[in-house]
């Protein structure tokens, strides 16, 4: 059984805290949906309406492309965990967002929040509009054997001249969709 929830509030928190990944889902109004798992220290609860997550340099920038696609829809994203302890639940935070670079403005304030990573592109800034929990009895007891560095360890030895000048070339999304480009690499922890 489904309960909905205006806002996060310090159970949801609780059980979101204790995730080691999460997942992201967008689409714009045409194209493919994109589904993204995340992992590592990179997601922050600002209050009970507003979260926040810090994004790595990856294989594609589909969430950034959808939210900016779709600001005339507000940018609409589901994000989702899973207790993969006990007890099974699953949450779903659905909210509207938006890209912040480290060139933007609010990024200061935002990327207080937040121990930058090698490779950190961009935090999204996603106010909570609503929170629903699930039993998540399907859902398998699985534990977590360890964060993969391969990640970050590629964003570590990248030359920061290279890594800024391939950053400025991914301006679309797989469907072609604009997106934008941060101007400077973040060395991180």
């Amino acid at each position: 059984m489904a309960d909905f929830f205006d806002a996060l509030d310090p159970k949801h928190v609780a059980m979101i805290e204790k995730q080691p990944v999460f997942f992201v889902a967008t689409a714009a109004s045409e194209g493919r949906i994109n589904l993204s798992p995340k992992g590592y220290d990179a997601f922050r609860v600002l209050s009970p309406t507003r979260v926040a997550y810090l994004d790595l340099g990856g294989s594609g920038n589909e969430t950034h492309a959808h939210l900016a696609a779709a600001q005339t829809d507000k940018g609409r994203l589901t994000l989702m965990f899973c207790n993969f302890e006990r007890p099974a639940l699953i949450l779903r935070i659905y909210g509207t967002g938006k890209a912040v670079l480290p060139q933007d403005e609010g990024w200061d304030e935002l990327a207080a929040h937040f121990t930058m990573m090698p490779g950190t592109r961009q935090i999204f800034d996603i106010a909570v509009e609503s929170v629903q929990t699930s039993c998540g009895w399907g859902v398998p007891f699985m534990s977590l054997e360890g964060e993969r560095e391969t990640l970050k360890k590629a964003h570590r030895q990248a030359d920061p001249a290279e890594w800024e000048a391939k950053m400025a070339t991914r301006v679309t999304s797989i469907d072609g969709l604009p997106t934008r480009a941060t101007d400077r690499f973040i060395a991180g922890e």
